[in-house]
Parts: structure tokens; sequence; C-alpha cells
């Protein structure tokens, strides 16, 4: 059965893999980077470039407002000193009509709401009583107004821009207001639709509301534009760009400005999908003019992996059997020509030693007790298979704390440990230098003493359940402990049955009532 594919890769194909992979992933990263790079990029200057435009828009907008405004308040004075006048009213509405074309009509209305004078004639508005919520806003407010979009009497969807209309005395005549139409051709939209941009991008206008006062799509005009992030920041008066999906689920770009004169706001946009049409065409040129060098260092690399991989690759075949004299002399003769490979030539010849030693340790870590450092019952054995093999006779003393489960619920078992601990350190300050400690369980321990006999053992375990007596441990107190004896005389009884015995002794210690020793 062949080994899995992993296993029968040698040194030398897997650093050379690995070289040729870590050199892929390079060149598909930087490939990756520089689109990342080049894609923030281009939506960061589209952005920028949308937010300047509509700045400038809403700079330029700004001013046609106020020049459009001032041209009222020009007419408004005039009208003053010919009221009730009609032809001087009609020719006023006339010339403010036709001076600069920013209206597209324009209406006196005296303080009745009645129209005197109205242009073009042909709206045939003269002498109606209006009743619109913007003319009774115009008559009520006596000041400058630029109205929210509003159908007029006409049939037309239009703002209108008023003045009020003073004498020399101050009395209020009326007003005079001029009509700006959103789908038909005006002054406004004319400049608004010299857009300048032909790569999908598009600008439009809202008013206080969030309403459309110019769309490319005249069917928006006058729509109310809603869950809009862009249209939220610039009716709060911010300018700035974003980046935001449209309510037909498209990416876009945008830019936005407001128009301080008259609360509105302007945003240019452009799809995120037409801003970045170009960047694969680019990427891919990168690409094709940079495979010629990408492709020679690549080989550079296969050669240079090559090179690097002999001494491990050697070091590698040889370390399989490095337990043998041979497999040293040639892991000494491998020519390790640069740092590491000489560094771990030198640690796989001093890791056989280390290695020696360190299995040394763990054996003697496996006979002992973690948390007292005794012996556990491995090395219990192995004590008892020497004392066995030699005839060693010895006296056990097996030992258990008092109500040691009371210590564990009323304090906890890091306090029970550090008892545990406490108690296996006064033993080993009261053992003779041969004696062998154990902890055989969980509070439960055997010493044996070799060469002892019951009477020697009863005085070691009474001047250890004396101290014992005596010792005031953290957080405890006092404690005792209950100690059984029993002797083992080499033969012919076995070591299990001496064992049992003195299990017996210290049960029937606890049975008379703790704190004491009992010989088997």
């Amino acid at each position: 059965m062949k080994p899995p594919f992993f296993l029968r890769l040698d040194l030398r194909r897997l650093i050379l893999a690995l070289a040729m992979i870590s050199a892929l992933l390079t060149l598909g990263n930087s490939f990756y980077a520089s689109y990342e790079v080049q894609r923030d990029l281009l939506i960061a200057n589209t952005l920028e470039s949308h937010r300047v435009y509509a700045a400038k828009l809403a700079e330029t907008t700004n001013n046609f407002l106020e020049s459009a405004e001032h041209q009222l308040a020009h007419s408004a004075t005039l009208l003053g000193t010919t009221a009730g006048d009609e032809q001087a009213l009609q020719q006023e509405a006339r010339r403010l009509h036709q001076q600069a074309r920013n209206f597209n009509s324009v209406v006196v209305v005296d303080a009745g709401a009645m129209v005197m004078a109205a242009e073009p004639e042909a709206l045939q508005l003269q002498g109606l009583r209006l009743g619109s919520d913007v003319v009774r806003q115009s008559l009520e407010a006596k000041r400058p107004l630029i109205s929210a979009p509003f159908v007029s009497v006409t049939g037309h969807h239009l703002i209108s821009m008023s003045h009020p209309i003073f004498t020399a005395e101050g009395t209020y005549l009326g007003f005079v207001s001029g009509s700006i139409y959103l789908q038909d051709h005006s002054l406004l939209s004319q400049m608004l639709g010299s857009h300048y941009y032909s790569d999908d991008s598009y600008l439009y206008v809202i008013d206080h509301q969030g309403t459309a006062l110019y769309h490319p799509d005249e069917a928006c005009i006058g729509e109310k534009i809603m869950d809009n992030s862009v249209v939220d920041a610039v009716l709060e008066g911010h300018s700035g760009s974003l980046q935001l999906t449209d309510a037909d689920g498209t990416e876009m770009l945008a830019g936005y400005a407001p128009v301080t004169k008259a609360g509105w706001g302007i945003i240019a946009q452009r799809p995120r999908s037409s801003a970045l049409a170009g960047l694969d065409g680019q990427i891919l040129d990168v690409f094709l003019k940079s495979l010629p060098l990408a492709l020679l260092t690549l080989v550079f690399i296969w050669f240079s992996a090559l090179l690097i991989s002999t001494p491990l690759r050697q070091l590698a075949h040889n370390a399989r059997a490095m337990d043998q004299k041979q497999a040293q002399d040639n892991i000494a003769q491998v020519r390790s020509w640069y740092f590491e490979a000489a560094l771990l030539k030198r640690a796989i010849l001093k890791g056989v030693g280390l290695l020696n030693d360190k299995i040394s340790r763990l054996h003697a870590d496996s006979h002992c007790d973690p948390l007292t450092g005794l012996l556990n019952r491995r090395g219990m054995q192995k004590v008892l298979d020497h004392f066995q093999e030699t005839e060693q006779s010895f006296a056990i003393v097996a030992l258990d704390i008092d109500h040691f489960k009371q210590v564990n619920d009323t304090h906890g078992h890091d306090v029970g440990d550090q008892m545990i601990k406490s108690l296996a350190k006064l033993m080993q300050n009261h053992a003779r230098k041969d004696d062998a400690l154990c902890r055989s369980g969980g509070e439960e321990f055997l010493l044996f003493l070799p060469g002892a006999d019951t009477r020697t053992a009863r005085e070691v375990a009474e001047r250890l359940r004396g101290q014992t007596q005596k010792t005031r441990y953290p957080e405890v107190g006092h404690i005792t402990i209950s100690l059984g004896i029993a002797h083992w005389p080499g033969s012919p009884a076995t070591i299990d049955s001496t064992l049992k015995m003195a299990d017996k002794a210290l049960y029937l210690a606890k049975q008379q009532g703790r704190n004491r020793t009992m010989v088997a």
C-alpha cells in the first residue's frame, strides 16, 4: 500500500513548491493590490470631480437667482410709481419678461390677488383673481419669496419668484412675480442641462422639501425623492460626496452642494460601474506587459530553491536514521553553506543527547505526583518491585486526612490542594533518607520504611500525627490524620496482602474516632 501523497513529497519538491506558490501568490497579490488602489483612486477622483462640479453649478444657480431677484426688485420699485396705470403695468411686465429671459412668464398681482398685468399676454390671466397657496403666501409674507414647485392655473409645472410692491409712502400694493417652468424650456433648465460630462453622469436639483426641480427624466420633475442619503445631506446644508445605492438598486458616486439662496440642492452623480468600466482592461494590459519578467523570476526562484534545498534534503535524508553512528557521520559531512543549514546540522547532532536527557526526565516525571512531588502509584509499584526482588523487609504507614471532604466543600478545592501539598512537605521533613513517600489517592498517602519494624513505624507515625495536629493550615486551621501500620518481613507473605492489612488498620483508626495510629 502506497503512503499518502503528502508523505511522498521530499524536502526538495516541498521547498520548490512553496517557493513557486509564494512567488505566484505575491504576483497575484500585487495585481490585486494594484486593482484595489486603481479602483479606489477612480472612485475618489469621480467623487471629487462631481463634488466640485455640483459646487460650481450651485454657485452659478445661486448667482442666477440673485440676478433674477434683483430684476424683480427693480421692477417692483418702478411698479410702485405706476399704480393704477394698466398700460404702464403691462409695459413693465413685458420689459421684465423680455429683458434677460430669466422668466417664462411675469404677472403683476394687486393686494386683492387680482392679476393686473401678465406677460406673455397669451396666458390670458389679466383680470383673474388667483387663489393658490403660492399667491396667498406672497401676499401674506410681503417680502421676496421663492416658491415650492406647483402647477399653475395654465397647467404648467413651475416655481415662482415674487417681490412685494410698495408705494413711496410704504403702502403695500401687491407683488410682481416671475415664473420659471420646470418641464419646458427656460434659462434655468438650459443652464442646468448644459452638462459637460458624456460618461453616463447626470445631475438633478431638489428644493428644500426634496422635490425634484430639474431632472434629465422629465417624469421625475415634481416628484419627491425619498430615502436618499445624499438628498438628506444636501438639505441639511452640507456639501461633499458619497457612495450610495439609488431606488433602482444602482450603485452611484455622487457629489452635492446646496444653493443657499433658495434652500435647494444640486446633486451630480455617475453609476459606479461606469466609473470603473475601463479598470479591467488597464489591469490586463499591466499583466501582459509584466508577464515576461514574471516568468524569468519564476525560473530564477526554481534554480534558487534547488540550490537552497540540497543541504536541507541531505540533512533530512540522514536524520531518518540518526540513531546510527554512520548517519551521524553523514550529517557531519553535509555541506551546510548557509547559516540556517549549518545551525540545523548542529541542532540535529546535539538533538540526540538532548532527546535522551528529556526521555530520562519524562520517565522520572511519569513516576511522580504533579501536585506534591511524591511518588505516584507507578513510582510506588517500582519501589515495591525492588523490595520484592531484593526481599527487603519494610513497614507500611497508610495515612488519611480526617474530614477532608468538609475542607473541600467549605473552602474549595484550591485550599484542599494547598493543604495536601503542606502535608506532603511535612512528611518529607520527617522521613528518613531511604524512606519512600507516595500519594496513593486524593488525601491518602503511604510511607514505606525499609528495614523498619512495627515499633519504629509507630514512632514515625506518631511523630507525624502529632506534628500535623500542631500545625496550623491557612484558612482551615488545625487538622488531624489517621494512620494504619503493617509490616512485610520479606517472605512468605505477599506485599499486596500487607498493603491490605495497612488499609484495614487505617480503617480501624477511622472507626475508633480518628486522629490515632493503629497497628495491623
